[in-house]
């Protein structure tokens, strides 16, 4: 009888076995944002090329499980997207759209108009001298029709000008203003609303917790609105520090003072560095670039518990305050799904590395993932 038992019981044993290891990999242990966060607002993340063409499967799966919106890193792009005069590289986009429509999220394009990653050519005649305002124009309305129309209806919401506010306040001294002047951000939201009239248009940039970076934001959405020009919200950029925003009482009076006028307020590009920041004026301009220090990168093979916890704490810092603004924030993005992918690790200092998202380099949650989710049950009630 006991050698029966073993042999009926081992068979058994065996099939759950199998079950289980043969399951594909699952997070569903953890808490999913996009439910913690259900009904308060959607939690978005940016992807690479390799996770939009479904090349990167453990993120995959963490996108699946955890967000309900996504945005394009970089292949929506003027650079990648539009490389020379006559030519266009859709084939990362349709991807990115595809994947997007499949699982069912809200779509974001980035982004039209901006300073950097725009190929030389877009701003010269054939012998590279500037070209006029109306040449310019035209070249922004052609792209704007060209990538908005393409995915008319598809992509919810998009990144019309990113960046062309400087931390004084005033328009930055972009190719842009110098060629056009100063309608160019009223043209591009003209240009875009007329490709897609349905799409949410916004307004991108950073360090807009900044008193006079958001007055000048103000400034601009007021005059777009007294002209009729429609704008649909302001994202927030989250480049942030552990010692930055220094006042997250600035932070809280930027939310409050872009919902006044009217639009939607988003956290776009989410993430918080926890390297030091080798210059006094902190913010996200891709153009910094410093020479590389041993001292500047101090956690160069991880990042000690003791720093896990400080990070942790940011994080719910920051969720706290989107929680008590709910009613006004409509979306969140974390800009990448682990550590590996993170921009920050080359910015402003080429070769750190660095921890500034919810997912490990292993694609594990970290404590700062779980004080997120903590944060999320406690207070978004």
């Amino acid at each position: 009888m006991k050698s029966q038992s073993i042999d009926v019981a081992f068979p058994a044993c065996l099939t759950v076995f199998l079950v289980l290891t043969m399951m594909p990999f699952s997070y569903s242990r953890e808490p999913k944002l996009k439910e913690v966060f259900k009904d308060r607002f959607l939690i978005g993340v940016a992807l690479n090329e390799n996770q939009i063409f479904e090349k990167d499967t453990k993120a995959l799966k963490i996108l699946q499980e955890h967000f309900n919106s996504i945005t394009p890193e970089n292949v929506m792009k003027w650079e990648p997207i539009h490389p020379k005069p006559d030519q266009y590289h859709f084939g990362p986009a349709d991807q990115f759209v595809a994947l997007g429509e499949k699982n069912h999220m809200f779509i974001v394009g980035h982004t039209l108009v901006w300073h950097a990653q725009t190929p030389a050519w877009v701003f010269q005649d054939e012998s590279g001298n500037p070209v006029d305002r109306e040449t310019l124009l035209s070249r922004m309305r052609e792209h704007i029709f060209t990538v908005v129309g393409r995915y008319k209806g598809r992509v919810h919401g998009w990144d019309v000008v990113n960046e062309a506010i400087d931390d004084d306040g005033q328009l930055r001294k972009s190719k842009w203003l110098k060629i056009i002047g100063e309608d160019y951000i009223e043209k591009a939201f003209e240009y875009a609303h007329e490709a897609d009239p349905d799409a949410e248009l916004y307004y991108n940039d950073y360090s807009l917790y900044h008193p006079a970076k958001r007055e000048g934001v103000i400034r601009l959405i007021q005059s777009l609105q007294s002209k009729g020009i429609r704008v649909d919200g302001i994202g927030e950029q989250g480049h942030w520090g552990m010692d930055y925003p220094e006042k997250l009482e600035d932070l809280e009076q930027s939310i409050i003072a872009f919902s006044e006028l009217g639009v939607k307020v988003m956290i776009t590009e989410l993430d918080v560095s926890v390297l030091p920041f080798p210059d006094e004026k902190k913010g996200a301009d891709v153009g910094l670039k410093f020479e590389f220090k041993k001292e500047m990168n101090p956690y160069p093979k991880a990042l000690p518990d003791s720093m896990q916890k400080k990070l942790a704490d940011r994080y719910s810092e920051f969720f706290k305050i989107f929680l008590k603004h709910k009613d006004k924030i409509s979306r969140v993005t974390i800009w990448g799904i682990q550590d590996g992918q993170s921009w920050l690790n080359d910015w402003p200092i080429p070769g750190r590395t660095n921890y500034p998202l919810l997912f490990d380099r292993q694609y594990q949650p970290k404590p700062a993932f779980k004080a997120v989710v903590k944060t999320g049950k406690k207070y978004g009630k």
